[in-house]
């Protein structure tokens, strides 16, 4: 049995599947709750379903991965290989899932190094494949974590949503409340600062707002190499034509992925959410 450095994350990273079976990087599912029922993220609540509970105002809710679940990931891992794991989850800002892991962690059967990368989506994503090739090259956990941290550290991640009540009802938008208020008017743009959701711009219109958002893309870019991440929720046209404007403004442009945020995201964002991440390699 081959031993190496194993990679986990959670479901709010967003990965693409075949990414994560090549990486051989893990995934623990956040919950949803809708209604009176407990759904892992990932595999038993569809977006759709969710947008349409939204759209019906039908109670949501989200819930981290317990101690348990960690300790059971990390059990199999180990038995899979692995000398030591590096745990890599959403922003600790956002969730209690970084906490979770950190209560797992000191019982497992292998080292386990829990970050907090302050990051969310494919912003989160992007930094667990940095440290599964760090590790795919003989790397050790320090090393792995370091590739993270250099990730982490060159990714930015911008979204605009149709409106700020799920933000608001479920508590993650901060002083963003603050400075839109009530101004049903505007259409927010937002960005993950300090692990944490807090305004960035506010436009008139939905159109402008998302030409705001490809322009803030393609300056964060820069001539840089890099790597972007289109996300949505229940707005594919959006999303696609987004995704091909950035293709051509971008000259350092890598990889370009396109994809539907998960339950968890959904819930907090709402219907029509439009995200971009932007991470230098």
């Amino acid at each position: 049995m081959s031993r190496h450095v194993a990679i986990v994350t959670d479901s709010t990273a967003y990965l693409p599947l075949r990414t994560m079976e090549r990486h051989g990087i893990t995934s623990v599912p956040l919950t949803v709750v809708l209604g009176d029922r407990a759904l892992d993220e990932g595999t038993e609540i569809s977006t759709r379903s969710l947008a349409q509970a939204l759209q019906k105002r039908r109670p949501v809710t989200t819930s981290r991965p317990s101690p348990q679940v960690f300790a059971e990931t990390y059990r199999k891992v180990a038995e899979s290989g692995a000398s030591g794991i590096v745990s890599l989850h959403l922003s600790a800002e956002l969730s209690g899932t970084h906490d979770a892991a950190v209560v797992a962690a000191r019982e497992a059967p292998v080292p386990v190094r829990v970050v907090d990368t302050g990051m969310v989506a494919m912003a989160l994503g992007f930094c667990a494949v940095a440290a599964a090739e760090a590790a795919e090259t003989g790397g050790t956990v320090d090393e792995a974590v370091t590739a993270a941290d250099k990730r982490a550290a060159g990714t930015s991640a911008y979204f605009y949503v149709d409106t700020l009540d799920y933000l608001r009802r479920g508590g993650r938008i901060g002083a963003a409340q603050a400075l839109f208020g009530s101004a049903l008017a505007v259409k927010p743009l937002l960005q993950l600062e300090g692990g944490r959701i807090e305004p960035l711009e506010k436009v008139r219109t939905a159109s402008k707002a998302i030409a705001r958002l490809e322009e803030i893309a393609v300056d964060r870019a820069g001539g840089a190499q890099v790597d972007i991440a289109v996300h949505h929720l229940a707005a594919p046209d959006r999303a696609s034509a987004l995704a091909e404007r950035l293709r051509t403004r971008v000259p350092g442009l890598a990889e370009l992925h396109v994809s539907e945020v998960g339950a968890v995201i959904g819930a907090h964002t709402g219907p029509g959410l439009l995200g971009v991440v932007v991470s230098a390699r």
